[in-house]
């Protein structure tokens, strides 16, 4: 079995080297040149031990993929290429025949180097800068971004993912004449729901069933495992989970919806119930003066965790008062936030909610907690 090649998303000639890793059958891992010496050895490190034969199963591995780190430390993600390639064309018909895609997120993370993948064997051309581009890949914020700073007029096609789309966001790039496509996925499992805005549904070929709660689906795009350290994916037979909290919503015209409510382990357990933060989180989204939110519980040494919240001001953040009445309004009373915190949110690379590192700032001390 060929070895992980170590590559460095800052090298402006990736491209090419992805290509002669592959034709070399060896197997590419892209890290991120930005994050500290201890993190890029120790990627390297659990690379070079990784043992592929055994991962491969009955395939071979063609992929590595660092995760986002959202929650925690990065994990390297082994899949053979097929697991990518057989979603290709679906993807093409999102991007709508588009030659060039926008990529904001670092050619590290896995969303971008699935587009790196799938420009290798014929897909758009990856553009990092978003200049020159018709269609585009990445997360929220990144659309955000790219938005607020006119920087691509032509894009004309969006595949968002890795975080919770604001309604007002792809109302306002639809407004301005893009296709947007948002979806529900992880590093582990590829794409696994699409929303054109009327609710989560199966990607293409994915099955899915809710068993106690969480999400299970049965997917040709679905990872083999891990180098190094064993991450959140678990198998039982055909089917596969990250262990993210869903249900299956049923429609008036009788179809089917997938509604998320995070992970299971991030649940809060209070003394009275068990607060899912996704949903908390998707309420405080819809206070004017908030943009985004992370919510937690903190620790009180009593029965249970007291729910906090780190906002991120939409320009002016409303009074402390205001913050409360408007979560008294869309939440019920044992999951309205009892601390209230507000900052700028840290984010991955890839522009995604840093949700532990978010928590550690606000127990360090580092945020402190809003006083009227």
């Amino acid at each position: 079995m060929s070895p992980i090649v170590p590559l460095r998303d800052d090298d402006p000639a990736l491209l090419e080297l992805l290509r002669e890793a592959r034709s070399a059958g060896d197997v590419p891992l892209v890290i991120d040149g930005r994050r500290p010496a201890s993190h890029l050895a120790a990627a390297v490190d659990a690379a070079s031990r990784a043992d592929l034969e055994s991962a491969g199963g009955s395939g071979r591995i063609g992929w590595a993929s660092l995760t986002s780190g959202s929650s925690g430390t990065p994990r390297i993600v082994l899949r053979s290429h097929a697991s990518w390639a057989s979603s290709f064309a679906a993807v093409a018909e999102l991007l709508g025949g588009g030659r060039a895609v926008a990529l904001p997120a670092p050619a590290s993370s896995s969303l971008s180097l699935f587009s790196l993948a799938h420009a290798l064997d014929g897909g758009p051309r990856p553009v990092l800068d978003g200049t020159a581009a018709d269609c585009f890949h990445g997360t929220p914020e990144s659309l955000r971004r790219l938005r607020e700073s006119g920087a691509a007029p032509g894009i004309r096609s969006a595949l968002v993912g890795g975080s919770h789309l604001d309604p007002a966001l792809r109302a306002r790039a639809e407004a301005a004449g893009m296709r947007v496509t948002a979806y529900y996925g992880a590093a582990e499992l590829s794409f696994v729901a699409l929303d054109h805005g009327d609710g989560l549904v199966p990607f293409p070929g994915v099955e899915v069933r809710v068993r106690d709660g969480e999400l299970w689906v049965r997917s040709p795009y679905v990872a083999h495992g891990y180098a190094g350290a064993p991450g959140p994916l678990r198998r039982d037979g055909a089917w596969a989970t990250v262990g993210d909290r869903a249900e299956l919503v049923r429609t008036a015209d009788g179809g089917e919806r997938v509604r998320l409510l995070g992970r299971a382990d991030d649940a809060i357990l209070s003394a009275s119930a068990t607060i899912v933060p996704d949903e908390v989180e998707a309420a405080l989204r819809s206070v004017p003066g908030v943009r985004d939110a992370v919510v937690f519980g903190l620790p009180t040494g009593r029965v249970g965790a007291l729910v906090a919240a780190l906002v991120e001001p939409d320009g002016s953040l409303p009074p402390l008062a205001e913050l409360r009445a408007a979560a008294a309004e869309r939440l019920a009373p044992a999951h309205r936030p009892r601390r209230w915190y507000a900052a700028e949110l840290p984010r991955t690379a890839t522009g995604k909610p840093a949700r532990a590192e978010a928590v550690r700032r606000v127990l360090e001390g580092e945020v402190r907690a809003i006083e009227h």
